[in-house]
């Protein structure tokens, strides 16, 4: 009986150090925050910059810190099932004046750029240069954050594409601002010879009307659009570059010489 006792006690004992060596293992798993510290995040960072240099992004005027935001945002985006299969990324970027062509459209699986040109800001945000940004509406601002393209329409500015901000308190009503991608002629090089400067719209990242189809046609639905302005103060839960990391991952792969990245 005494032996019968003992050799159940050692199985009991046997089964508990198995389970708390898997329990250990568990804990080490790259799906883990601090997993993808140590073993994805570097790679997310390296093929960061591998893409930025390969579309030539710094020859354009756009700064990596920058591209790294957006970057990160439309990978956050992207695993929270906000985009399409084939999204592009479009970044406007107000740290550079109206007279520059600081929209960047990308596409990442292609690893090219899709279109770089002007694109206008509000009439309350500033002249050539943005100065202030609301997210009221009939402010005639512009707003930061993170966008995802919701469905086309023809309206008084022609063919358009509505906007849904993705950042409470930063660009959320642009619903009710009816802030969309549309055409418009002070969009041009004609206004910046005539004003030093683009014109400005209601709040809407207006772009030139030769263009305006080929963006509206390219993005469609389920893309982003990441407004920038670096001095602004903004925090959004996209911006987390460790679930980023995550969410990268077939991107990392296709992009990795040293084997791949299995979380499974």
């Amino acid at each position: 009986m005494r032996k019968y006792i003992l050799g159940i006690f050692c199985i009991i004992l046997s089964l508990s150090f198995f389970l708390l060596a898997m329990g250990d293992k568990k804990i080490q798993h790259p799906k883990t925050v601090a997993g993808v510290s140590t073993s994805i995040r570097p790679s997310y960072s390296a093929y960061a910059k591998s893409l930025y240099n390969q579309v030539h992004l710094k020859d354009s005027g756009l700064t990596y810190p920058v591209f790294e935001k957006a970057l990160t945002g439309y990978f956050n985006l992207k695993e929270a099932g906000r985009l399409s299969d084939h999204a592009l990324l479009s970044i406007a970027d107000f740290d550079q004046r109206s007279t520059r062509k600081r929209l960047y459209v990308l596409d990442l699986s292609k690893k090219k750029m899709v279109l770089n040109t002007w694109v206008a800001h509000g009439q309350r945000s500033g002249d050539d240069e943005t100065v202030t940004f609301s997210n009221q509406n009939d402010s005639y601002s512009s707003s930061i954050g993170f966008y995802v393209t919701g469905e086309e329409y023809v309206g008084t500015h022609g063919r358009s594409l509505r906007l849904d901000g993705m950042d409470a308190g930063y660009n959320d009503n642009a619903r009710i601002r009816s802030i969309v991608i549309h055409g418009a002629p002070y969009v041009s090089q004609g206004t910046i010879a005539a004003l030093g400067r683009l014109g400005r719209s209601q709040g809407c990242p207006a772009v030139s009307p030769e263009l305006s189809d080929q963006l509206i046609s390219a993005m469609g639905e389920g893309s982003v659009l990441f407004i920038n302005k670096s001095a602004e103060k903004y925090a959004s839960r996209y911006l987390d570059e460790q679930h980023a990391a995550l969410a990268a991952l077939p991107a990392l792969n296709n992009n990795s010489d040293q084997g791949q990245f299995n979380l499974d």
